[in-house]
């Protein structure tokens, strides 16, 4: 730079000397100072005579002077240059500086002006905020978790830590590559959605969301955002949780939650779940289907309080649960309809205080139990019957044995035999009551609804089972009769008596009554049929009672028919040998059947065999109703009796109609009750057998009968067109009853023949000779 004389020079020395900046002139060849100013001297702490004999390497550090040296070397031919560098001041501190290089004429020196800013607070800043910044590289690296600052303006990623990088499988060129927020998110939906809640509370916490990584692969975390400023930019904080083990963790449970709620909906039991308290907390539907409830209604009330709610009962049902018994409960549980429903309940205990209670409808095996149950008391009671009227001609007794039983083996408070005579006006001929109810026996009832027709329906043969009187349609007269007895519901069967052989029909001779007294009651079924079987018995003795009297009374008054008496007695004496004669051999066979069956019993196969046992029982019952309704007594309607039979064993084995279609092709023929006996028992069980096995897998078939008269003998064929008989089967030498049954039956009691054909099916041919009614 070159300055003018004078005016340039002062100029010069007022720029310089009063620069608040400090300056100085050095001399380029020796590097010596040729002039400082005022700032100068101030700022470094030297005086100007001072700087005067120094050179400018003086105020550099020792270490830097071989690097000024060579800067000034290379920047040597410059008019002008600028450096950062530091300089030490006359007490040691060193500062930060920037210098401006001129070069000017100063006297006849190869001189260089120097400007100096002092930069050592701005460098101190600069070094902190690296020293700030290299901190927080070091300890986002060191946080195990992946986050990532993005600028709010436009979602350009700021910055994002190794975690990160990791987690997503980027590279480190992704920065680089400027790559935008939005990209981490898997839907799009999801930023935007965590953007407009970020807005509105302007920081968010645990928010799940799926994320995809740089092979596109999708993973599920939770994410925290919050609003801060990063190198002086908005921008957003964005911490994210790996939860992806854990949502596989929770897919892997609701999985597994979902298959044993598809097995607890699929197995036919009630399921539920109470916990600790007694609160209700889950059903299956077989639970809600069978008791008639849903889950909902049992949110704010007792589910035990509901389904027992006598609480004497209900107790019962929680002692039973707090015994923490592995074993099955019977209980009366009560449905949404108000039924009383029968169920057996067993109950598992959680580690946690719950319990699994599980239970089953067992309304179809009570109804069973009780049928096989009524079956035994039923049959108990006919041969109690059966057995006074062998051992006793007398009426009265037969009659009062008869109600003593039926009341005790009913249950209930009287049972009554009522007798009508001929002006319709009653008789209580034979009274078991209750002590402490009104006592009917011997009194007169003169009813007049029986007067005005009532009873017409009873002359017809119908029973009847009331459960409430005043619900029944009864007439008041009917009503007021029964009030004077306290009668609350009855069971009511008619006595009805064959007028005469020659002369089919029925004569009403009473009434087989039991009376509820302390209560209504619902009858069963099976209650009304045992009254109805054992009217039949007591019609025999009545019967057999009214013979005996007509014949005694005859022998008194009829002198002069005494032959014809006699002969008339003798035959009804015979008629009376032969009865107790069938009902004799009937028991027996009976009771050798059921041993026989008893001795091959094993618990599964219960019922199988007691229905195989009750069709032998039904096929001589059928024989015994033949003979007490047949005009004959001493011979049995074969073709009627075979019909009937083999129409009850299909109804028994519940084949479908058009499955297996029954032929039979029977002559005009009657057997005695022996060989009646024994044909029927082995069509039973050729029929039975071939409707078990014959026609597997509801196969359609055909089993045909026929009988053939041959002169003196019978020809029976019973034959089927299903699978056959094993070929390595000797049936004549087996385990099963029924074809041993058969093979006895033939050749034993009926004498006679039996051969097998396997041909297209089997067919069983029997030859026996008929006999009369004495042979």
């Amino acid at each position: 730079m070159l300055f003018p004389e004078n005016e340039s020079q002062r100029s010069f020395d007022l720029l310089f000397s009063k620069n608040p900046n400090p300056m100085w002139v050095y001399n380029q060849n020796n590097l010596k100072f040729l002039d400082v100013n005022e700032a100068a001297v101030i700022h470094y702490g030297y005086s100007r005579e001072e700087f005067l004999q120094m050179q400018i390497t003086d105020i550099c550090p020792s270490e830097d002077v071989p690097i000024l040296l060579e800067y000034f070397r290379q920047k040597y031919s410059n008019l002008h240059f600028a450096g950062q560098w530091q300089h030490q001041r006359k007490d040691g501190q060193i500062i930060d500086v920037e210098i401006f290089i001129q070069i000017i004429e100063y006297g006849n020196y190869n001189a260089r002006l120097v400007n100096i800013r002092d930069i050592t607070q701005h460098k101190e800043i600069e070094r902190t905020l690296q020293e700030s910044e290299a901190r927080f590289r070091v300890i986002s690296e060191a946080i195990p978790v992946p986050f990532i600052i993005s600028r709010v303006s436009d979602g350009l990623i700021l910055y994002a830590n190794t975690e990160l990088l990791q987690t997503f499988q980027f590279s480190s060129e992704y920065l680089v590559n400027r790559k935008k927020f939005g990209d981490l998110y898997h839907n799009l939906a999801d930023l935007e959605a965590l953007l407009k809640i970020l807005n509105q509370q302007n920081f968010i916490h645990n928010y799940e969301l799926q994320l995809k990584r740089a092979d596109k692969t999708h993973f599920w975390a939770i994410a925290s955002l919050q609003y801060l400023i990063f190198n002086n930019e908005s921008a957003i904080l964005t911490v994210f949780n790996d939860i992806n083990d854990r949502k596989n963790a929770e897919t892997k449970l609701q999985e597994q939650n979902e298959f044993l709620r598809i097995i607890f909906e699929s197995i036919p039991l009630m399921i539920a779940l109470i916990n600790a308290n007694g609160k209700l907390q889950w059903v299956n539907q077989e639970w809600e289907n069978i008791l008639g409830w849903k889950f909902q209604y049992f949110q704010t009330r007792d589910v035990l309080e509901v389904l027992y709610p006598n609480p004497e009962y209900r107790q019962y049902v929680i002692n039973f649960i707090q015994s923490a018994q592995r074993n099955w409960g019977d209980f009366k549980t009560q449905v949404r309809d108000g039924r009383l429903l029968d169920t057996s309940w067993t109950n598992v205990y959680l580690s946690n205080g719950q319990i699994i209670a599980i239970g089953q409808d067992i309304t179809e095996r009570k109804q069973t139990e009780l049928a096989l149950k009524a079956q035994a008391d039923r049959e108990q009671l006919m041969r109690t019957v059966a057995q006074r009227i062998r051992q006793s001609l007398n009426l009265q007794d037969i009659l009062n044995a008869t109600v003593q039983e039926v009341r005790d083996l009913l249950g209930v408070n009287r049972v009554v035999v009522y007798q009508f005579d001929s002006e319709m006006i009653g008789t209580i001929m034979a009274e078991s009551v209750e002590p402490g109810w009104t006592v009917s026996l011997g009194v007169e009832i003169h009813d007049t609804c029986f007067e005005t027709g009532t009873g017409v329906e009873y002359y017809q043969g119908r029973k009847r089972a009331i459960a409430n009187i005043y619900e029944a349609g009864l007439t008041d007269c009917h009503l007021r009769l029964l009030e004077q007895f306290e009668v609350k519901a009855n069971l009511v069967v008619p006595i009805l008596l064959e007028v005469s052989s020659q002369n089919p029909g029925s004569h009403l001779w009473g009434l087989l009554i039991a009376h509820q007294c302390s209560g209504f009651r619902e009858w069963e079924e099976n209650q009304l049929d045992l009254l109805d079987q054992l009217t039949v018995q007591l019609a025999i003795a009545i019967q057999q009672s009214s013979i005996l009297e007509q014949a005694q009374t005859e022998l008194v008054q009829r002198q002069k028919a005494q032959v014809k008496l006699k002969a008339a007695l003798a035959e009804k004496e015979v008629l009376l040998k032969e009865v107790h004669h069938r009902v004799k051999n009937n028991l027996q066979i009976v009771s050798s059947l059921l041993q026989l069956q008893s001795q091959t019993l094993k618990d599964p196969e219960a019922i199988k065999v007691l229905r195989e046992s009750q069709n032998r029982i039904e096929s001589i019952s059928l024989i015994h109703k033949n003979l007490y309704t047949s005009a004959n007594i001493g011979q049995i309607d074969v073709a009627d009796y075979i019909n009937n039979l083999a129409a009850s064993l299909l109804i028994s084995y519940q084949i479908w109609p058009g499955k297996i279609a029954l032929e039979t092709d029977i002559d005009p023929l009657s057997l005695n009750v022996d060989q009646a006996i024994a044909c029927g028992l082995v069509i039973n069980e050729l029929i039975s057998n071939a409707l078990k096995h014959a026609f597997p897998n509801q196969q359609v078939g055909t089993i045909s009968i026929a009988l053939r008269n041959a002169g003196n003998s019978i020809e029976m064929t019973i034959r089927d067109n299903g699978i056959g008989l094993p070929d390595n089967l000797d049936w004549t030498n087996t385990d099963s009853l029924g074809l041993s049954l058969v093979y006895d039956l033939v050749t034993e009691q009926l004498e006679g023949d039996i051969t097998l054909e396997r041909n297209h099916g089997t067919v069983f041919k029997i030859k026996f000779t008929q006999l009369t009614l004495h042979q």
